[in-house]
């Protein structure tokens, strides 16, 4: 097929690129790289299947060549990561909210099929676990601008719903929870790729809070097979998943599993929330997904545990 992925230079972006190489198909990526890289595809430009443009998808008539010419749309391109959420705002709430309109408006000139990437944030601050598709989304107040990352994404769901709805655009949702492998990075807030580095480097471990928020990790591999076989499957248009191992972990049991796994005699040490970001911050305490819904539709079960991801990501640095 051709296939067109927005935000292809990006971390999962490029791990499901070439992994749609790898199944045959000609891919167009389009990436402003704002947070991708082009050298992220190096390996991909290979194939000789793979077409780039480093352009925003809001420049719209251009965006529309590209859906129009593909069978299926996997929108990827997004602002992602708390610390670029709180230093660029408003880049965050358009791109999300923006980018993901004109990707849905061109894909129903041709009913085009998009898979649409959210995130675990849109359940705010709902810290029940497991969470399910179907539980509440509890943000926190608008002065606090970490939350209209979560917001914007969940406005992306709601479009693409509608459209799906309304128009008849077959789309598929997709809710990643702390995705984790080689190519990405710290920068914006990422931990595994924080913790790693300041490993390799024997400085200090820096863990935000108390380090007892528990999150679940899942390897890119793992997540780009659930993402491409969800997009083949009819059953899942028009239907919201949770994509995660389901694995609970606290942050300092993560801390302490970087700093074995590297063999660093870096110590661990605790920062507050506020010093790290700004007064206020309010970050959950629990976010593990429900995975039922995906295992009924596409049989998914995790092939990468934790250690092994880990592992991953700390070869890819020490390179």
């Amino acid at each position: 097929m051709r296939v067109l992925v927005t935000g292809g230079a990006g971390f999962i972006g490029s791990h499901l690129t070439e992994a749609l190489l790898d199944a045959g198909h000609e891919v167009t990526v389009i990436d402003d790289l704002s947070t991708g890289r082009a050298e992220n595809l190096d390996a991909a430009r290979r194939s000789g299947r793979l077409r780039t443009c480093w352009s925003s998808i809001l420049e719209e008539e251009r965006l529309q060549e590209f859906v129009d010419e593909a069978d299926v749309v996997y929108h990827l391109a997004a602002a992602v990561g708390v610390r670029l959420i709180l230093d660029r705002p408003v880049e965050t709430i358009e791109t999300n909210i923006l980018g993901t309109h004109r990707v849905l408006r061109c894909a129903a000139k041709g009913q085009k099929k998009v898979v649409v990437a959210s995130t675990s944030e849109v359940y705010g601050k709902n810290d029940r676990v497991p969470l399910s598709e179907e539980d509440d989304g509890v943000f926190g107040p608008t002065v606090r601008s970490r939350w209209s990352y979560a917001v914007s994404k969940a406005i992306d769901e709601f479009l693409a719903l509608a459209y799906w709805r309304d128009r008849g655009v077959p789309v598929v949702i997709v809710r990643y929870f702390n995705t984790i492998g080689p190519r990405q990075v710290g920068r914006y807030g990422m931990v595994v790729p924080r913790f790693v580095r300041q490993a390799l480097a024997g400085e200090p471990i820096t863990v935000y809070g108390d380090g007892e928020q528990v999150r679940s990790f899942t390897d890119v591999s793992d997540v780009v097979r659930a993402t491409i076989e969800l997009a083949r499957h009819p059953a899942a248009v028009g239907q919201v998943f949770n994509v995660g191992s389901g694995v609970a972990v606290t942050i300092n049991e993560l801390a302490a599993r970087v700093k074995a796994l590297t063999g660093s005699r870096s110590e661990i040490v605790h920062i507050p929330f506020q010093r790290a970001y700004e007064p206020g911050f309010e970050e959950p305490r629990r976010r593990v997904p429900d995975v039922t819904k995906l295992r009924e539709i596409i049989h998914f079960t995790p092939q990468v545990d934790l250690d092994t991801s880990l592992r991953r990501v700390i070869e890819y640095y020490s390179r």
